[in-house]
C-alpha cells in the first residue's frame, strides 16, 4: 500500500487533464508533438500500478488501515499513520526487502513490544491482496492487448508486500514482466526504473507505450526513456493518493479499458 508524504500534493482536478477521444492520441507522445509523423504501432505497453490498473487507495481507506496497524501494535492511529507515511520512501526504493522487514522497521519506528511483528506481517500481506483486486473490464481489456500480441509489464512504486502478493493476484499471468522499485532499488522517475522494465520485455523503448495515472512524475519519466506516453485518469476517482505528481501537457485517455481500441486504431503511414 502507498502511503506518501501528508505534505505532498494528493491529486490533480480532472478537469486539467487534457483527456480526449481514442483517434485523438494517435500521433506522437505529447501536444506539443501535433504536426509530427504518426508513430509506429506499439509492440508493448508498460503500465503503472496503483490510480491505472488498481484503484489508488483514498484518504478514508488510508485513514481505515492505519486504524488496523494502530490495533495491532496497541498505539493510536495517530502515530501509526505518521509511521506509515514517514516510512514511505524506506518501504519503496529497496531499503526493506521483505515484508517481514516492512513490519520489524513499522514496528521499531513506533517503539512498539517486537511481539507485534507476525501480526503486522500478516495485516500488510491481507492488505497487499486486497489492493491487487482487478476489476473485470481492465482483465478483460488485458486479455484483448495479449491476444493481439501486445507484450505487457507493470512498472510500480511498490512495497515488498504489493511484490510479495503479485504473483497470486489475477494481473499476474497477463502480464510478460513485472518491475517493482523496491525490487530496484529505485523510485519514480528514476531512469534504472524504465530499463529496467524495457529490458525484462526485451523491446525497444521507441515501439513501447507507457500508460500511468501521472503519480511519480512517471510519464515524463518515460518519454526521458524514450517511450510516448498517455495519461490515463486515475482509477479510483480524482482524489485518490498520489506521490510526486506533476502537470502533464500531453496526450490522455479516459482509462485503460481504451488501450485496445487505441492500439487497433493507430495506423503507421
Amino acid at each position: 500500500m502507498r502511503y506518501p508524504p501528508t505534505s505532498t500534493a494528493l491529486s490533480t482536478s480532472l478537469s486539467a487533464i487534457n483527456t480526449h477521444p481514442v483517434s485523438d492520441v494517435l500521433l506522437g507522445c505529447s501536444r506539443r508533438q501535433d504536426s509530427a509523423p504518426r508513430a509506429p504501432r506499439p509492440t508493448a505497453v508498460i503500465l503503472d500500478l496503483f490510480g491505472t490498473l488498481v484503484a489508488a487507495p483514498s484518504m478514508v481507506e488510508r485513514s481505515a488501515a492505519a486504524a488496523r496497524f494502530a490495533g495491532t501494535m496497541r498505539l493510536s492511529p495517530t502515530v501509526a499513520e505518521s509511521a506509515l507515511s514517514d516510512s514511505w520512501r524506506a518501504r519503496h526504493d529497496g531499503q526493506l526487502r521483505s515484508t517481514t522487514e516492512v513490519a520489524a522497521h513499522l514496528v521499531a519506528r513506533c517503539d512498539a513490544p517486537a511481539s507485534c511483528v507476525n501480526k503486522l506481517e500478516q495485516l500488510l500481506a491481507e492488505l497487499a491482496r486486497d489492493r491487487l483486486q482487478v476489476d473485470a473490464t481492465l482483465l478483460r481489456a488485458l486479455k484483448e492487448l495479449r491476444h493481439g500480441g501486445v507484450r505487457l509489464a507493470v512498472l510500480s512504486d511498490a512495497s515488498p508486500d504489493i511484490a510479495e502478493a503479485w504473483n497470486a493476484s489475477d494481473l499476474a499471468p497477463l502480464f510478460d514482466a513485472a518491475v517493482f522499485s523496491c525490487r530496484v532499488g529505485a523510485v519514480k522517475p528514476a531512469p534504472q526504473l524504465f530499463g529496467a522494465a524495457l529490458q525484462a520485455l526485451g523491446v525497444d523503448p521507441k515501439q513501447t507505450l507507457y500508460c500511468g495515472d501521472g503519480g511519480g512524475d512517471e510519464l515524463a519519466g518515460a518519454e526521458r526513456a524514450g517511450m510516448r506516453a498517455v495519461r490515463v485518469e486515475r482509477r479510483g476517482g480524482p482524489h485518490g493518493l498520489a506521490f510526486g505528481e506533476t502537470a502533464w501537457p500531453g496526450r490522455a485517455i479516459p482509462e485503460v479499458e481504451a488501450l485496445p481500441s487505441l492500439l487497433s486504431a493507430w495506423r503507421e503511414r
